[in-house]
């Protein structure tokens, strides 16, 4: 897409590089270094490669652009303003970084269109970046390149490269040859204590070399080698490519260019005249000549003429397409869905076997995966373990894009973030799985799901000491209350094979938030609660499973505890205690119920919560005076009931701790 403006790429760059001084010396933070130095980048990728149309911004084959170095974010806001995204006028760029303004410190997304993923967790815009690309050649292979054909472009600095997340996102990409993945490096050399060279001596392009991308140096102030790289790439789709662009951070500053000053500090009123000098620049601050604003606003026009194409050939296709670009995707297969949660719950309620919540899990996907293509599965290595692939999947390999089952390898990070960016992308619900403990390595993505309100599924099984024999550095102790601990985080820990189906119910009916279910190795009951009842109760995030008119006492649990504690409720029954038993397997869908039904549910007899894991977060639902049963300390290695028999997770010391609560 070539502009052939008549205004120079040199002053356009220029604009980039005034608006970030200016904004980041009037907000009095920020970075200019990054924006001044990638400006003749950009300029050329805006007005010769990016496909966009600023008045549709979520038009869905543009091109998609990723701010991996947020700390930059000048540059994409100047580069909306400039090319006349809606809502990004010159205010917002005056109040920059400020309450309440679209341009934050760093790409938030849902501030402002055009903004497609939010970054700064250095490494995780690749991370996205690599997903968007994956969605584009799945939803490729489902619809033709008359309606998906576009690139992905990732700007990343060194730190980002840094990062041990970028080498999981760059292997995957990597291996799966996503040939429309295209990464600009911003090759400074500097970071926030001086020259990388104190921490980092890699050879970044052999590293990509080695992972199977193709690769280019070039200079990053030559705008004619940066256009000639950009064509050689789009051109050859057979790998990813790494575009290195050799740039001084901070281009144009008189005294601070190439210095680590101007990475993250605002470059001084003397510093920013000398550099207006340099530049050739001698517009007021915030003030963009007319000349210069009227060849970016023309260049954003540009896109209009291609998008209305688009859309002709897409209201020429076959009705199953169009429902591809739907939003929130797969709006249309409510009743799909709510059929296939029937079905498997009516299958397991006849169903006398016991099993782990994960078999359960994999046997609701073998309901839904036929009913909703749009699911997009995929395990860290650990497929038979967590039981995320059906008989209905097809594996995603290396230049065939028409499965639906994804391997990530032992990548858990690089799955989270690639997840996000899948869902960003649009036309995917993504799910991926690994071990509850192995959240650790993946928390960052997960909080950025819940940060940015996406719909992605992380199934995480061997969620306690139940796993036994792999010992303490495989069992869960305090990650459900760091997960619930996660706004926007639905934490669904369920206890049986209903629970189960529904939580996966609950997970697919809400597009703006992500969901993680918690689900067991060991063996559960299959149903705890009398009556099939359709209601999906697990939404509720608690409710009664047994007792409640006259309790003496209410045992509250989650998951495997469910079981335990029904047990206990069973035996003081014989005593004559009533106990009621209550399933709480989401905190945060408990939560959001009105006052009356919480208090109904959980009673006002003495309560004592029991659940294999550390007991904060639990002071919510627990007075002065009630009781937490569970775990202070790391597991141990042991066959998984001997290990709850060894913390006093058994429904005898469930039904002791009852009995001296009742007698007061």
């Amino acid at each position: 897409m070539n502009a052939a403006l008549a205004v120079g790429t040199r002053d356009m760059a220029n604009a980039i590089r005034a608006l970030a001084m200016d904004a980041v010396q009037k907000a009095n933070c920020g970075h200019p270094g990054m924006p001044m130095g990638m400006a003749d980048v950009a300029t050329v990728l805006f007005s010769e490669a990016l496909k966009f149309d600023p008045a549709d911004p979520a038009w869905p084959d543009r091109d998609r652009f990723v701010l991996s170095a947020g700390h930059g974010s000048m540059l994409l806001y100047s580069l909306l303003y400039l090319t006349g995204y809606p809502g990004m006028d010159i205010g917002e760029l005056e109040r920059f970084r400020q309450l309440g303004s679209k341009t934050a410190g760093h790409p938030e997304y849902g501030h402002a269109p055009g903004i497609e993923t939010t970054t700064w967790p250095l490494g995780q815009g690749i991370g996205n970046a690599v997903g968007m690309a994956l969605a584009e050649r799945l939803l490729n292979a489902r619809l033709g390149d008359d309606l998906v054909d576009h690139h992905t472009y990732c700007l990343a600095g060194d730190g980002c490269l840094m990062e041990g997340i970028s080498q999981e996102a760059i292997s995957l990409a990597g291996h799966l040859k996503l040939g429309k993945l295209i990464v600009l490096w911003d090759d400074n050399s500097i970071s926030i204590d001086g020259p990388t060279s104190l921490a980092v001596s890699d050879d970044q392009v052999k590293r990509f070399e080695a992972s199977g991308w193709n690769t280019i140096r070039v200079d990053g102030h030559d705008a004619k080698a940066i256009s000639a790289a950009l064509k050689k790439a789009r051109a050859d789709s057979s790998a990813p490519w790494l575009i290195a662009c050799k740039t001084v951070i901070g281009y144009g500053a008189p005294t601070k260019a190439g210095k680590s000053s101007t990475h993250g500090e605002p470059l001084g009123v003397d510093e920013i005249k000398g550099a207006r000098e340099k530049l050739g620049w001698d517009a007021a601050p915030f003030e963009i000549p007319a000349p210069v604003l009227d060849a970016w606003r023309a260049l954003g026009a540009l896109g209009a003429k291609e998008n209305a194409a688009w859309k002709k050939r897409l209201a020429k296709a076959p009705t199953a397409a169009k429902a591809a670009f739907e939003s929130p995707v797969a709006a249309s297969r409510a009743q799909a869905i709510a059929e296939a949660i029937m079905a498997a719950k009516a299958q397991f309620a006849a169903d006398t076997a016991k099993r782990a919540t994960r078999v359960w899990s994999q046997l609701t996907l073998e309901h839904l995966v036929p009913a909703v293509p749009e699911l997009l599965g995929g395990s860290a290595d650990l497929t038979p373990s967590n039981g995320t692939r059906t008989k209905h999947h097809k594996a995603v390999e290396p230049g065939n894009f028409a499965g639906d089952y994804i391997h990530y390898g032992v990548r858990e990070h690089g799955m989270a973030a690639a997840m996000n960016g899948i869902a960003l992308h649009g036309g995917f619900i993504p799910y991926g799985a690994t071990f509850l403990v192995f959240t650790d390595y993946c928390r960052p993505s997960i909080r950025l799901s819940a940060l940015m309100h996406q719909r992605v599924v992380y199934v995480m099984t061997h969620d306690s000491i139940g796993l036994g024999e792999d010992g303490p550095t495989h069992q869960p102790i305090e990650h459900l209350a760091a997960l619930r601990a996660i706004p926007n985080l639905a934490v669904v820990r369920p206890a049986d094979a209903l629970e189960t189906a529904e939580a996966w119910e609950i997970a697919l009916a809400n597009p703006t938030r992500p969901t993680l279910f918690a689900l067991s190795r060991q063996a559960v009951p299959t149903v705890l609660r009398t009556g099939t009842d359709t209601e999906n109760l697990t939404a509720k995030g608690g409710y009664l499973v047994s007792g409640g008119a006259k309790r003496a006492v209410t045992l509250i649990a989650t998951g495997s505890e469910v079981g335990l504690v029904a047990e206990a409720a069973a035996a003081l029954a014989k005593e004559g205690i009533s106990a009621a038993v209550v399933s709480l397997p989401s905190f945060e869908l408990f939560r959001a119920q009105p006052q009356p039904y919480r208090d109904e549910v959980l009673g006002s007899a003495p309560r004592i919560a029991v659940e294999a894991a550390v007991a904060q977060g639990w002071h919510e639902w627990l007075r002065p005076g009630d009781r937490f049963i569970g775990l202070s300390d790391f597991g141990v290695s042991a066959p998984g009931p001997k290990v709850f028999e060894h913390f006093g997770l058994t429904a005898d010391k469930v039904a002791d701790a009852a009995r001296a609560i009742v007698k007061g």
